[in-house]
């Protein structure tokens, strides 16, 4: 499952080796991804260039809905970070809640996420090619 800076750099062709390991596993995003997306391209006026190749990827992309199990996760996860004194940004706290429910590895290079007990977080910034 990409986080939104995955996706954000793929878009803007910064994540060669991301794009290439991509090309040999399956991959989704979060429904959550797609709204941040597409709150990017709301939020201020983007070139038509970079709006299609927004909507282009979306289009092509298995979007994964939030789910009961999902919400089920959201729960705990946050009591857990809570009781350890620990917090993420609330969208961040639901894609790693969701990649967790469907047993997802998180594609992100987001350093907040490393916090988060039990989930499968892969930096895509660090990848290299072999």
């Amino acid at each position: 499952m990409l986080d939104t800076n995955a996706v954000s750099a793929l878009i803007k062709d910064r994540a060669n080796t991301l794009s290439a390991v991509l090309t040999e596993r399956p991959s989704c995003i979060s429904v959550i991804t797609e709204a941040e997306l597409r709150f990017g391209l709301a939020r201020r006026a983007v070139n038509a260039d970079l709006r299609r190749i927004v909507e282009n990827y979306l289009s092509s992309v298995d979007i994964l809905p939030w789910t009961s199990a999902s919400a089920q996760r959201y729960s705990l996860l946050r009591a857990e970070l809570e009781a350890l004194g620990k917090s993420l940004a609330p969208m961040d706290l639901l894609i790693a809640s969701q990649a967790m429910a469907e047993d997802c590895t998180l594609v992100s290079a987001d350093r907040a996420f490393t916090q988060v007990p039990g989930l499968h977080l892969l930096d895509w910034s660090t990848l290299t090619t072999k």
